[in-house]
């Protein structure tokens, strides 16, 4: 997750060389592409994880470390 002064709440992420950029509760595909399967895997992700990365989000915006966030099992 990066800091950026911008909406929607949102995070990056990469596989190899593909980025992608989505929206906080892990529906939406901002920019970027992934590969089906690790897209698949992000969304799964991302709904399990929302309350979490939107409390990241809070705390990039106020400038403070963000909190670790557990992979998928």
């Amino acid at each position: 997750m990066y800091h950026d002064d911008h909406n929607p709440p949102h995070f990056h992420a990469s596989y190899g060389e593909h980025w992608a950029v989505y929206g906080i509760d892990g529906s939406a595909l901002l920019a970027g592409s992934f590969p089906a399967r690790a897209r698949r895997m992000v969304e799964e992700w991302a709904s399990e994880h929302s309350a979490e990365l939107l409390v990241n989000w809070q705390r990039a915006r106020a400038d403070e470390p963000l909190l670790p966030i557990d992979p998928l099992p």
